[in-house]
């Protein structure tokens, strides 16, 4: 019995909201409800995983504009009748991993039947930022719950905390706004990676498996460095690590590489979903392949 993700999309930024993580996300949400046969109305938790927003803003909650713009129960819940429940989460990289071990409580609790995990990053807007390094992309995860032992299962979580010197992102006042800045170490990506690979091996130890069980391993976040230096960590080669195409994607970094591959995994095959990010924070997941029903 796990949580297993029943559609997937992502989205890249066009002229129109390449400067909009809110229009980005928005439009990964309708376009997996739509393409899922689901209503808004159906999702009974919507939980926002994205950081780099429209103006910086730090209020209100994305998540609850995004559930206002596609029509998820906008309105003030009435007693008795079905509503929607949404909220932020702010975990980098890790974001979505993090959003989906929610979902899972409270879909392994029965409190809920459908859950829609959305992020989305971009440029918050003209002079508001200094150099800034991501792409702007958006992704949605429709989730429900499965009794035939596929899904999500175990969760394994890492850190060692460095004070933000791999990687830190600030907000500060320059020129009467509020202007993003971003530092780095040039030695983050093979710091992350051992943080990383760590989590994957208590994930693997809880799970009382080894990598040979696994069919693929998928990795947050896409840059060349992290990924090599991931795979020399887990004795892997570099193939057998999928990540997203566009190595410059934040918090859609983990979506935009599962869904890369999900398509041609076979129903009950083991991902084993790794992410990392700055703190050092780090994160996997064992999910299996779908059976269907």
């Amino acid at each position: 019995m796990g949580t297993v993700i029943e559609r997937l999309d992502v989205t890249g930024g066009r002229w129109r909201t390449r400067h909009s993580a809110l229009r980005l996300t928005v439009s990964a949400a309708r376009q997996c409800l739509q393409r899922a046969g689901r209503n808004a109305d159906d999702v009974d938790l919507l939980v926002n995983a994205g950081i780099y927003r429209d103006r910086n803003l730090g209020e209100p909650a994305l998540a609850a504009l995004i559930q206002e713009d596609i029509g998820a129960n906008p309105e003030n819940p009435h007693a008795g009748a079905h509503g929607t429940f949404s909220f932020d989460i702010a975990n980098g990289t890790c974001g979505v991993l993090t959003a989906l071990q929610v979902v899972d409580g409270f879909l392994r609790s029965h409190t809920i039947d459908c859950a829609l995990v959305v992020t989305g990053d971009a440029d918050p807007g003209h002079g508001m930022s200094e150099h800034f390094p991501f792409s702007p992309a958006g992704a949605a995860l429709l989730c429900g719950w499965s009794s035939n032992g596929d899904g999500l299962s175990q969760f394994h979580w890492a850190n060692c905390p460095d004070e933000g010197e791999t990687f830190r992102a600030t907000v500060g006042l320059g020129d009467a706004r509020n202007v993003l800045r971003f530092d780095g170490s040039p030695t983050a990506e093979q710091r992350i990676a051992a943080v990383a690979a760590e989590a994957a091996r208590g994930c693997l130890t809880k799970s009382s498996l080894e990598l040979d069980n696994i069919d693929a391993v998928v990795a947050a976040p896409a840059l060349r460095g992290y990924r090599a230096a991931l795979a020399a960590q887990l004795g892997l080669p570099l193939e057998r690590i999928t990540v997203a195409a566009d190595e410059k994607v934040h918090t859609a970094s983990l979506p935009a590489a599962l869904h890369r591959i999900t398509g041609r995994l076979p129903a009950g095959a083991r991902v084993l979903l790794v992410a990392a990010g700055a703190g050092i924070t780090a994160g996997a997941a064992l999910y299996c392949q779908p059976f269907g029903n």
